[in-house]
Formats: C-alpha cells, sequence, structure tokens
C-alpha cells in the first residue's frame, strides 16, 4: 500500500512541477492535442488512485467514485494552480478532459480487473 500511495503522490507531484513551468515543448501536431494530452496524464493518474484506493478493501464501486473524484478534484486544482502562471492560464476544458481520462481508466479497470495483479498484504 505504501509503494502505491508514493507512486500516486509523485505522479501527482510530477504534474504538478510541469503545470509550474511556463510552458512545455511539445510539437503541434494536430487540433485539440493538448486534450488528448491532459486525458492520457490522468488516465495514468487514475490507475495510480485505483491502485491506492483498491488497498482500502472497499466494493468497487465505491473505489472507482473515490478514485475519479481525487482525480477529478485533482484537476481542478491543476487548472487552478496554472491560473498563476505567467505564460499558462486555466481552463475548463482541459479540467473535462483530465475527468474523462481517469473516468475512462476506471472503467477500464472495473470492466476487466484482471488486468492488475492483485495487491499482496
Amino acid at each position: 500500500m505504501k509503494l502505491n500511495i508514493a507512486l500516486l503522490l509523485g505522479y501527482c507531484g510530477l504534474i504538478f512541477f510541469l503545470s509550474h513551468q511556463p510552458s512545455l515543448p511539445a510539437p503541434m501536431l494536430f487540433s485539440h492535442q493538448d486534450k488528448l494530452i491532459h486525458a492520457t496524464a490522468y488516465a495514468v493518474m487514475g490507475f495510480l488512485a485505483w491502485r491506492v484506493f483498491t488497498d482500502l478493501n472497499q466494493p468497487k464501486w465505491l473505489v472507482a467514485m473515490i478514485s475519479i473524484a481525487f482525480c477529478s478534484l485533482y484537476g481542478v486544482s491543476d487548472e487552478f494552480h496554472q491560473s498563476f502562471i505567467d505564460g499558462r492560464d486555466a481552463d475548463v476544458w482541459d479540467w473535462l478532459a483530465d475527468t474523462v481520462g481517469a473516468s475512462l481508466m476506471v472503467f477500464v479497470l472495473m470492466k476487466y480487473p484482471n488486468l492488475l495483479p492483485q495487491n499482496k498484504k
């Protein structure tokens, strides 16, 4: 459980660090690419959150709701944080992409529970 918490907190720290940069070097290959990047980043966070909250031995639906809520609230805080960084701005569509990415990952983990090895305590 401690490893799962450390991984989630470390990943949240990485997102905070990246959000604190005035800009990130990413070639623009297609329209709305940033939304796909947000969704992917928060899908990873959804995976890590699922691992943490699964360790609490709660029903799957509750683990799913808590995991999505955690990621979505972190996304809100990330957008708020970016509103104070020169060169960045807060965008509700980025937050929505964050929440959708986390939700899709959690849905996949609920639908296919054998994707993850069983946690050993």
